[in-house]
C-alpha cells in the first residue's frame, strides 16, 4: 500500500499542497476530486515520484519512495500523466508493448513472457482492433484506452491516473471509468484518479478525498461525501443531492 505521512509540497517558498495523511490500499479505486488548483495533480505527482515532497514523506510497502530503484518502482506502480507524450508513427502495439520497459529496459527483445502479457493487457483493454493501427489516427477515447493497455502490460500492481478523462465526451468517459472499475475489481489493483466531475467519481469509485486550496478537505466513500453541506464546502457553490433512477448511487447538481 502507500502510506502518505504529512507530505507537502512548496515552490518559492509558497505550499502549493498542505500535509497529507492517507493510505491508498490494493483493490480500491480512490478519486482525488477538487476545483482546479486543489492540489489533486500535485499530491498525484507526489505519490508518482514525478516531483518530492517538500516534508513529510510517502512509503510504498514500507519503504521510502525514495529508496526504490526507478525501474523496480515502475514495476509496482504505473502513472499515466495529464498531458500524454507524443506516439508519433507508433502503432497500438509498439505503445503497449513500450509498458514492458521496467522488465526488460528499452533495448531488451520481448520475451514470450513479455508477449503474453503485451496479449493480457489487450484482451483486457479491448484493444485488439487497434494493435496495427497508428496511435495518433484514433479517437480520443481510442487512445486512452490503448495507453490503459500499456499500463497494464506493465503488470504494476497500482495505477495513477491525472486526468485520464479531461479530452473524452462522455459516452467515452463512462467507457473508459467503467474499464477502470472492472480492471481494479477483477486483478485487486490500486488505482487513484485525479477526477472533475463528481457524478462520476461518486458512480466508479471506492474512496473520495476532497483537496481545496491545496488541503485535504474531506474524505470518505461516495455516500459520506455525496451530501449538500460537504460539496458546497468542496466547490464553493450550492449543490443539491439526490437518488440516481437507478437508485445505486447519488448525483448532484448546482443551483
Amino acid at each position: 500500500m502507500f502510506e502518505v505521512k504529512g507530505a507537502t509540497f512548496e515552490i518559492d517558498g509558497k505550499q502549493l499542497l498542505k500535509p497529507v495523511e492517507h493510505c491508498f490500499m490494493e483493490g480500491k479505486v480512490y478519486g482525488l476530486i477538487g476545483h482546479n488548483g486543489s492540489g489533486k495533480s500535485t499530491l498525484i505527482k507526489l505519490i508518482a515520484q514525478q516531483q518530492p515532497a517538500s516534508q513529510g514523506e510517502i512509503l510504498l510497502d514500507g519503504r521510502l519512495l525514495g529508496d526504490w530503484g526507478q525501474r523496480e518502482f515502475a514495476r509496482r506502480v504505473a502513472y499515466l500523466p495529464q498531458h500524454l507524450p507524443g506516439a508519433e508513427n507508433l502503432t497500438g502495439y509498439e505503445l503497449i508493448g513500450f509498458g514492458r520497459y521496467p522488465w526488460r529496459g528499452l533495448l531488451g527483445r520481448h520475451t514470450a513472457q513479455d508477449k503474453m502479457a503485451i496479449k493480457r493487457a489487450i484482451e483486457l483493454s479491448h484493444t485488439e482492433a487497434f494493435a496495427d493501427r497508428l496511435v495518433d489516427t484514433l479517437s480520443g477515447g481510442e487512445r486512452q484506452r490503448v495507453w490503459l493497455a500499456m499500463l497494464l502490460a506493465q503488470e504494476s500492481r497500482f495505477l495513477l491516473l491525472d486526468e485520464p478523462l479531461a479530452a473524452l465526451d462522455i459516452a467515452h468517459q463512462m467507457e473508459v471509468l467503467a474499464l477502470i472499475r472492472k480492471l481494479c475489481d477483477e486483478l485487486k489493483l490500486c488505482v487513484i484518479i485525479v477526477l472533475h466531475d463528481i457524478n462520476m467519481a461518486s458512480r466508479y469509485c471506492d474512496e473520495l478525498l476532497a483537496l481545496h486550496s491545496g488541503r485535504v478537505l474531506a474524505h470518505g466513500s461516495p455516500d459520506e461525501m455525496m451530501t449538500d453541506a460537504t460539496l458546497e464546502a468542496i466547490y464553493g457553490l450550492p449543490m443539491r443531492v439526490m437518488p440516481h433512477p437507478s437508485g445505486q448511487h447519488r448525483i448532484a447538481v448546482a443551483y
